[in-house]
């Protein structure tokens, strides 16, 4: 019996979502999904850690317990809602980078409460869910050059690649220097260094769950050396298994609701404008990135660089960002990490529901995902960077003029780096990412300079009106901080 349970359970979720359609299996497809929690599961911790770090002036802080309850509910449930309603492998939760925003400027200089910040942005993902519903915000994302797409892809995947550098300790801040090599004699990159081995080993075998192995390897190892170093390796909050009577607990659910629109009166109609301006320019295009980077290499873009339906992963996209504010978790988003689960074979909605089942038993069991160091998921991110950066060289079926020959592959650059309109906002875009530490940032001078490019050529009628207006609004946005220091108003 169990087994023909078994295989009518498998039977619906094929034609549910159609696995061998989509050139994998449900197995496969599980491994991915776990690959993409694991990799992206930092933020648990990470998304309590800054938005508890600030002390606000007015109103209560938030309740470290509380976060984590609500990042771990806002990440199951929209990431199970992205799988079941999209079929595609997107993956969310609370973004890198806003978060920051609402803890170290809306309240710790702007002096906010969290439920006023957090109001805010339930009203900045409103903005965005109208602009998907009236078809606007695909427009947009319509209206950009293919080769600026695939920049978008490239630059997305050094900015990961560079993360899981520096992360890691490969990397560190040098001394006169920006960067520098790390001590590469210390225990965690010794560490660091054993599982990207590993996972290249898996991956130039052909196994197909190598990150998620990789990690899982990585972890075992820094556990044990971090245990027999006395925790001096590592230190307690990491690679350390927890203590039976701190495993569990019911959560913190106080976070839920705490939200109002004070911000208005704070900080005056205006400013309270712009703030949520700029929170939509960063949700916006961090989400666009997001889509085509990890889309291209599962196959969700066509010939030119667009997804067919891709009104409905923005749709619950900006209903994440309503959520995430809702919760006081700031803004959720669709993550860049779900491109490691993509790298992994997963390619339907079934990673999401994966992914997102495995965040509800930490809400009751958040101390064991900190045993997972940053080292241990450096070798994923790194990968995975190569892998989109990969997305600039494509094959080509190129025709033999001979009659009788057959058909040859032939290797492209994706990018006409001749092309000075093209070329050279596609660099900015590549360079800018990793070295602001900020998508927005290199997708907005990229686009500026498309448009002034094409304009001083006489070619301004061959970039698209939304273009323009985007890149208005970008201009706009990096004058900001500009405004808000000169005139009182903003």
């Amino acid at each position: 019996m169990s087994s023909l349970a078994a295989t009518l359970q498998e039977g619906f979720l094929e034609r549910r979502f159609r696995f061998a359609a989509h050139g994998t299996t449900l197995a496969r497809d599980t491994m991915a999904g776990l690959t993409t929690f694991i990799v992206m599961s930092y933020i648990i911790f990470l998304n309590p850690i800054i938005l508890t770090s600030v002390k606000p002036k007015t109103g209560s802080p938030l309740a470290f317990e509380g976060v984590v309850t609500a990042t771990c509910v806002v990440a199951a449930v929209m990431t199970i809602l992205m799988g079941l309603y999209t079929n595609k492998a997107y993956a969310l939760a609370p973004g890198l980078g806003i978060n920051a925003i609402v803890a170290f400027q809306l309240v710790g200089q702007e002096g906010l409460s969290f439920a006023s910040a957090m109001g805010l942005i339930l009203l900045e993902g409103a903005v965005v869910t109208a602009l998907v519903l009236t078809g606007m915000r695909e427009a947009i994302m319509r209206a950009i050059p293919i080769e600026l797409k695939k920049a978008i892809a490239i630059g997305i995947g050094l900015f990961i690649a560079f993360i899981g550098l520096y992360d890691s300790g490969l990397i560190v801040q040098g001394q006169g220097t920006p960067v520098a090599l790390g001590h590469w004699t210390t225990w965690p990159v010794f560490v660091t260094l054993l599982g990207i081995i590993v996972t290249l080993v898996l991956r130039a075998r052909g196994f197909k769950g190598d990150l998620f192995l990789g990690i899982v390897v990585t972890t075992v190892v820094a556990t044990i050396v971090n245990h027999a170093t006395d925790h001096a390796a590592f230190g307690t909050s990491t690679a350390t298994f927890p203590g039976w009577g701190h495993i569990a607990s019911w959560g913190n659910w106080s976070t839920f609701g705490n939200v109002d629109m004070h911000a208005f009166s704070k900080l005056g109609v205006i400013s309270a404008i712009v703030w949520v301006f700029a929170l939509f320019l960063s949700d916006f295009f961090d989400t666009m990135g997001t889509l085509v980077g990890v889309g291209k290499p599962a196959g969700y873009l066509n010939a030119e660089g667009h997804m067919d339906d891709i009104r409905k992963p923005l749709l619950v996209d900006s209903l994440a960002a309503m959520a995430g504010g809702a919760a006081s978790t700031s803004s959720a988003t669709t993550y860049i990490e779900s491109g490691a689960g993509v790298a992994s074979g997963g390619r339907t909605g079934w990673v999401a529901v994966t992914a997102g089942a495995m965040f509800i038993p930490f809400m009751f069991f958040a101390p064991l995902i900190g045993m997972v160091p940053s080292q241990a998921t450096a070798a994923a991110l790194i990968i995975v960077g190569y892998l989109m950066i990969s997305q600039l060289t494509e094959s080509e079926d190129e025709a033999e003029m001979e009659e009788g020959l057959t058909t040859s592959r032939t290797k492209l650059a994706g990018i006409d780096f001749h092309d000075l309109a093209i070329g050279l906002p596609a660099a900015l875009m590549i360079m800018v990412m990793p070295f602001s530490y900020s998508i927005t940032n290199g997708i907005g001078l990229g686009f500026i300079a498309y448009c002034i490019i094409r304009a001083t050529q006489g070619r301004a009628k061959d970039v698209h009106p939304l273009m323009w207006a985007v890149s208005a609004a970008f201009t706009l946005y990096f004058f900001v901080p500009l405004l808000q220091d000169h005139l009182s108003w903003v």
